[in-house]
């Protein structure tokens, strides 16, 4: 009977063979049970990558929207932050005024011009805020602020109702001057008349924020604080008692806008939860796609962790063949 056997070079050329082999599954084995997850891919899938495809799609585009959503929710915020600055000056100053008018509380002192100037001034600061040089409430033109400094839009009023006989006919001509095209929305306002684009925050899912500083409730609160700014102002020529007058009239506009102003940032809070429903639905859907796809690619801890002892004890093995062919000679045979 003949027997076959291997030479010394074929034998080490076959021990290199299996030792490369071993080690390889040996890191296969290692990085599945590190990550979790299976390495080779197309075995699992059986060359059919469709549905994972479909998924990881779906999840690169669910990512784009929360970006949108985190960008959505930033600006909204920041709406929402102004307009509450704009809203406490003019009620705090409408107040003011009331005193200063004189009624059961008696006239306040200070000067109530100077008051409603400075209030002026931290109502057109909120309104020309921006985010990332974004401004808020510029429409479309968000390169650049919408109102222009409280000195020039007082100079702007100034003309427009200069020589007023009463401060019931100042308040009608500034009230003009604010409501016609060629007035505010062509001397002071500076931004656009179009709207942001509407968010897309889903396949289905569109939110707008359609509010600029041209906002009617807005130009209101302007008209009487600049007006009442204006109240000791020589071009107007009052005096005392018309001067409280003016007051007491803003004073009450700046109060009746009060209503106004709450509809526009609730408005505003109706969007943001809006945002805030989409955004947890998105990441319901997103959750619920990467535990498809772990579970498509998921490598069973156990069978690995099984499969790499088993390895580990076959490359122990035989590195111990190795060493003991390695050590034969035929000194030792004889």
């Amino acid at each position: 009977m003949k027997s076959t056997s291997l030479g010394d070079l074929a034998q080490s050329f076959m021990l290199q063979r299996r030792s490369v082999a071993l080690r390889q599954d040996l890191t296969r084995l290692t990085d599945e049970l590190s990550s979790g997850k299976v390495a080779d891919v197309r075995q699992v899938l059986s060359g059919n990558h469709n549905y994972l495809t479909g998924l990881e799609r779906s999840l690169e585009v669910l990512q784009g929207y929360s970006v949108a959503t985190t960008e959505a929710e930033y600006l909204t915020g920041a709406m929402q932050d102004s307009l509450e600055r704009v809203q406490d000056s003019g009620s705090q100053l409408g107040i003011d005024l009331l005193l200063a008018s004189g009624g059961p509380l008696g006239v306040v002192s200070g000067n109530q011009a100077e008051n409603a100037m400075s209030q002026l001034e931290g109502i057109i600061n909120a309104l020309n805020d921006d985010i990332a040089g974004r401004s808020l409430f510029a429409g479309t033109a968000t390169d650049g602020a919408p109102l222009p400094d409280a000195q020039t839009l007082v100079g702007l009023v100034r003309t427009a109702i200069a020589g007023q006989p009463t401060p019931a006919d100042a308040l009608a001509a500034a009230e003009t001057w604010f409501n016609n095209p060629a007035g505010f929305d062509a001397l002071a306002y500076s931004g656009s008349t179009t709207a942001l684009a509407p968010f897309a925050l889903s396949d289905t899912e569109r939110v707008s924020l359609d509010i600029r500083a041209d906002n009617d409730a807005l130009k209101d609160l302007l008209k009487h604080v600049t007006v009442a700014a204006l109240g000791d102002d020589p071009a107007l020529g009052f005096d005392v008692e018309e001067q409280a007058e003016l007051y007491g009239l803003t004073g009450i506009g700046l109060q009746s806008n009060q209503d106004q102003l709450t509809s526009l940032r609730a408005s505003i809070g109706f969007v943001q939860e809006r945002i805030e429903m989409i955004a947890a639905r998105n990441q319901a859907e997103e959750t619920s796609m990467e535990f498809a796809r772990n579970a498509l690619l998921a490598a069973d801890p156990f069978e690995t962790a099984t499969e790499l002892e088993s390895v580990q004890f076959h490359l122990q093995s035989l590195y111990s063949v190795t060493v003991r062919s390695s050590q034969l000679n035929l000194v030792n045979f004889l």
